[in-house]
């Protein structure tokens, strides 16, 4: 796995967190797993009751994630042994993901399980409505998801492939624990994205379908030097 790689598995994690399907969610998933009435989200005193309460519901889809990730790797690396052609597939489908994910092709957006959901609350598991909440967001999220499940298949083992999808899992955890924290001043932020979310899209769809020319033209590493070259302009040894 390139650690170029890395940062585009977090931003897209990000990404995901700004769906239609999931920023509109936050505020309900926050009051079910912290039982914080949803009008009393952002009060002195809920804070840290909110983000204790929203890890075992960020362990249960990064669970689910890394779950597909592993399941990625493995498909690819035995049903492709060509990595060059491998790369070359992977970066055909990011494009289709990319304009899927621009509006420009068709990809059904419904969410479906919502019968997990009320399981889960039923069991009182945060840790399940968090693999529940993963199951539902998938079909909105899945172009960016899906893009993410390519290159994790490209990877050379399953490790790698669970570690990509970790970082995922991280980018769309970060933003939901940081909304529990300072959920008043969150909203307001996220309400703006939520109004300019066209122009984010057709942004995150642009970035999928270069990564998808790069990786088919076998031109990945071009991303890897402008990498090496910012970290060397923050005065940080470049790891690779």
């Amino acid at each position: 796995m390139s650690l170029s790689s890395i940062p585009v598995a977090f931003l897209a994690g990000l990404l995901s967190f700004l769906a239609p399907c999931v920023l509109p969610l936050v505020p309900g998933y926050l009051s079910a797993v912290s039982a914080v009435d949803a009008d009393r989200l952002g009060e002195r005193g809920t804070a840290r009751r909110v983000v204790v309460s929203s890890v075992p519901f960020v362990l249960g889809f990064t669970v689910f994630f890394v779950a597909l990730g592993i399941g990625a790797a493995l498909v690819g690396g035995r049903v492709v042994t060509n990595q060059l052609l491998l790369e070359k597939v992977a970066g055909f489908v990011l494009v289709v993901f990319g304009l899927a994910f621009m509006g420009l092709l068709p990809w059904p957006e419904r969410l479906v399980g919502a019968g997990l959901v009320q399981g889960a609350r039923g069991r009182g598991s945060r840790v399940l409505l968090g693999g529940a909440f993963a199951v539902c967001a998938a079909p909105c999220i899945g172009p960016v998801l899906a893009s993410i499940l390519v290159l994790a298949g490209s990877t050379e083992s399953a490790v790698q492939g669970a570690a990509l999808l970790g970082v995922y899992s991280l980018g769309l955890a970060v933003p939901f624990v940081l909304a529990g924290a300072v959920f008043t001043r969150a909203m307001g932020a996220f309400r703006w994205l939520r109004d300019h979310y066209r122009a984010i899209q057709v942004a995150g769809g642009l970035v999928l379908v270069a990564l998808g020319l790069l990786l088919f033209f076998e031109r990945f590493y071009v991303l890897r030097i402008y990498l090496n070259r910012f970290l060397d302009w923050l005065g940080v040894e470049p790891a690779f």
